[in-house]
Order: C-alpha cells, then sequence, then structure tokens
C-alpha cells in the first residue's frame, strides 16, 4: 500500500514539474525574467505557490531548469551510434544537436539569458549545467569510446566536444540569434553538420 502511495506521489510530482515548467517557458519567454513572478508561474501551471516552491525555491532556480527543459532530449531518442565509423557517429550526433538548437523555445531562452545576465546578479552566480544534456553526454560519452576502441585519438575531451558543438552551432544557430531575418535551408543545415564532422574527424581520428 505504502509502495502505491509513493508511486503516485512521484506521479503527481512529475505532473506538476512538468506543468511548472511548461508555464515558466512561457512566461519567462514573454515577459522576461524581470517581469515573471513565481506567484504567476504557479497560478498559470495551476499549483499552489508552495508547490512550487518545493521544487524550485528561488527564480533562478526555475529558470536554469526551464532552459535545460527546454533543451533536453530523452535518451532513447538518441538511438544507436556506429562504433565503427567516427564521423558518421559524428553526423548523427551532430545532427541531435542541431534539432535541438532549432527548437524556439531554446532560441528565446537563450536570448533572455544574454539579456538579463547582466542585470541579476543571481543568475550569474548560477552555473548552467548544460553538460547534463543528454545529447551533450551522449557525445563525450562516443568521444571517450571512440579514443578507448582506438578508432580516434583524442587527448583532451571537453576541448573536442567543444570544438565541435562550436562550428555546429556558429553554422545553424547563432546567425539567426543575431540576425532575426536569417534563415537557413535543411540542405545547408545538413552540409554544415557533415563539414563539421568531417574537419572533427580529420583532426582526431587515429592513424593507421
Amino acid at each position: 500500500m505504502t509502495s502505491g502511495l509513493s508511486d503516485y506521489h512521484r506521479q503527481v510530482r512529475a505532473r506538476n514539474r512538468e506543468a511548472i515548467l511548461d508555464a515558466a517557458a512561457d512566461l519567462f519567454l514573454e515577459a522576461g525574467f524581470d517581469g515573471t513572478s513565481l506567484a504567476r508561474v504557479a497560478e498559470s501551471a495551476g499549483v499552489s505557490k508552495a508547490t512550487l516552491f518545493k521544487q524550485f525555491p528561488t527564480k533562478s532556480q526555475l529558470f536554469e531548469a526551464t532552459v535545460l527543459e527546454a533543451a533536453g532530449i530523452p535518451d532513447a531518442e538518441l538511438g544507436e551510434l556506429p562504433s565503427e565509423d567516427f564521423r558518421a557517429g559524428l553526423v548523427h550526433l551532430g545532427r541531435a544537436y542541431a534539432d535541438l538548437l532549432a527548437r524556439p523555445r531554446v532560441a528565446g531562452l537563450m536570448r533572455t539569458i544574454i539579456a538579463e545576465l547582466p542585470r541579476f546578479p543571481e543568475l550569474q552566480e548560477r552555473t548552467f549545467d548544460f553538460g547534463t544534456l543528454s545529447v551533450l553526454r551522449a557525445l563525450r560519452c562516443y568521444l571517450l569510446e571512440a579514443d578507448a576502441a582506438g578508432v580516434a585519438d583524442i587527448d583532451d575531451l571537453e576541448v573536442a566536444a567543444t570544438q565541435f558543438l562550436g562550428l555546429i552551432a556558429s553554422a545553424v544557430f547563432w546567425p539567426g540569434l543575431v540576425h532575426g531575418s536569417w534563415s537557413i535551408t535543411e540542405e545547408e543545415r545538413l552540409r554544415a553538420i557533415d563539414e563539421a564532422a568531417r574537419t572533427i574527424a580529420a583532426r582526431y581520428s587515429a592513424s593507421d
């Protein structure tokens, strides 16, 4: 009986969290960090303020969770990665990353971060742990496994991961964030991802 109640309460907590983060994303995008109150988020989510405060004691914690939730991808959606073809694995992960960056809420929340950071020290003090995102975890694991298997020769995983993601973001994300009228075709997007994968593979593939 206790176990059933425990499962029930976990489900309620998960539903409340989903409703809170969904409402928070809409409000942060609409009113910015400064213009969004926890009370308004609770009202929009249909939960009590006590319920919201229990999960997110401060607005900066809620904002961080909102950003990370908007950029999350279930591990199952990443699928199987090729173990022998280093470049093909990079292309697979690069497409998942580009898909993540293409989400409307991601771009909007990134604009909010850039706009609000100078005005709110509490956001500057928090670390946005983007490393918890499944696609970034998968990339690091893939690079580590490729190195261990002798498919790649990587002395610094963080540098390699940052280089790869930076090549993609600079081609498919940042121009649109800065220039509202900018657009990219699907063909151009796929070509940019492939070029990024080729560049990283050329740099880190193990020599025969």
